[in-house]
């Protein structure tokens, strides 16, 4: 995802009400986020759909390598020529 311009990616809610087709239509082409200000306070961001579907398997990974590492510490790991046997012997039928 690309970084905010802040000058361009933030508008205000009746700004966004106004201009939501082209609000939607710089999101898609620019691939940056807009933050949606209300009472001059930041209230929503709306992305594009590519850009959230790759965040959230982003976000996915770090947390299963977040899991694998907890699991490593608690001593719930196992050895890696034990892990190959076990996936080896599932290919195999």
């Amino acid at each position: 995802m690309q970084r905010l311009i802040l000058d361009q990616d933030i508008k205000s809610m009746s700004e966004f009400r106004a201009n939501t087709a082209a609000c939607i239509h710089q999101v898609q082409s620019s691939k940056r986020p807009v933050v949606i200000t209300q009472h001059g306070k930041s209230a929503a961001v709306l992305i594009d759909v590519a850009e959230f579907e790759a965040m959230s398997q982003r976000l996915e990974l770090l947390e299963d390598i977040a899991m694998g590492e907890s699991m490593i510490d608690e001593g719930k790991g196992i050895p890696h020529d034990k892990a190959k046997e076990l996936i080896l012997k599932r290919i195999a039928g």
